[in-house]
């Protein structure tokens, strides 16, 4: 018989397949098959039949070392999908292997998802990898976001050892719009350093891509105070608005994104924000 912990170091394999549909004017989860520890709720619809809320579940509660976690989302012509998290997820510490996740979007003519996960939590020594790839099709819209602390502050600890690796795109039609790639050393001076992290324990971006901005829009977003002392910085570039959040808690960077997302979605989306009931649970 494996013992608990060697079977934490071996790690899993997991995978979830949703894709959605416009049917009747009903954004509808058609299919769902996954296979691991990785897995949705029903979906819920709090805002009416437009727009379908669903909540991705990782039960084990953090991703180990060894871990391969696989999510796909597919949105056909038109339908509307709003995908978020129940609580934080948690990258654990390792001895050495990597834990990875990997989250391909492929969106088609018309579609429309926002990509909500709550804050990802990295564990001093964790060894993580994300990979977030987003394929967009004629005037589909995605708007998401990643929030991340670096260490367990609560607990006083610091993210002084590890890697924490992203890499982020975004195509339109086969063109690159958006590529981001990153690592994250908590050995490194960067983390302390005016250029890096300035010290920092948390750090957010979002990203919107669909409907051309306006300078009413950005400004309107650059008028959002961060509180505190966080840093904060909004960016329009051709076919990308982004937004980044510098700052020491993970509370105040998401009450932030939130107040960015209510001024951005009813111009990328033509709806009014419509808060999902399990962030407040």
């Amino acid at each position: 018989m494996i013992a608990a912990e060697e079977f934490a170091q071996q790690g899993s394999n997991a995978q979830l397949s949703l894709a959605y549909e416009l049917q009747d004017g009903r954004s509808v989860l058609t299919r769902r098959e996954h296979y691991g520890p990785l897995l949705v709720q029903k979906p819920f619809y709090p805002e009416g039949d437009a727009v379908c809320h669903t909540i991705l579940v990782h039960p084990p509660g953090g991703i180990v070392a060894g871990d391969r976690l696989r999510v796909n989302l597919i949105v056909a012509a038109d339908a509307h999908a709003l995908v978020t998290t129940p609580g934080a997820t948690k990258w654990y510490r390792s001895e050495g292997a990597f834990a990875d996740q990997h989250v391909k979007v492929k969106l088609a003519d018309g579609a429309r998802l926002e990509w909500l996960p709550q804050e990802a939590i990295v564990f001093n020594r964790a060894q993580a990898r994300q990979t977030i790839s987003v394929d967009l099709t004629g005037d589909a819209c995605y708007l998401g976001w990643d929030i991340l602390m670096l260490g367990r502050t609560a607990a006083q600890e610091k993210f002084s050892e590890g890697i924490y690796q992203q890499v982020w795109q975004v195509t339109r039609d086969g063109v690159p719009l958006w590529l981001e790639r990153g690592q994250l050393n908590g050995a490194s001076s960067l983390m302390a350093a005016p250029a890096g992290l300035a010290g920092c324990s948390v750090t957010a971006t979002l990203i919107a891509v669909g409907n051309a901005w306006n300078a009413a829009l950005v400004g309107a977003c650059r008028a959002i105070p961060a509180g505190g002392d966080a840093r904060v910085a909004v960016t329009a570039l051709p076919q990308v608005l982004s937004v980044r959040y510098l700052g020491h808690r993970v509370e105040d960077a998401k009450r932030y994104l939130q107040s960015v997302w209510r001024e951005l979605r009813p111009h990328y989306f033509g709806r009014m924000v419509q808060t999902p009931r399990i962030w407040s649970t």
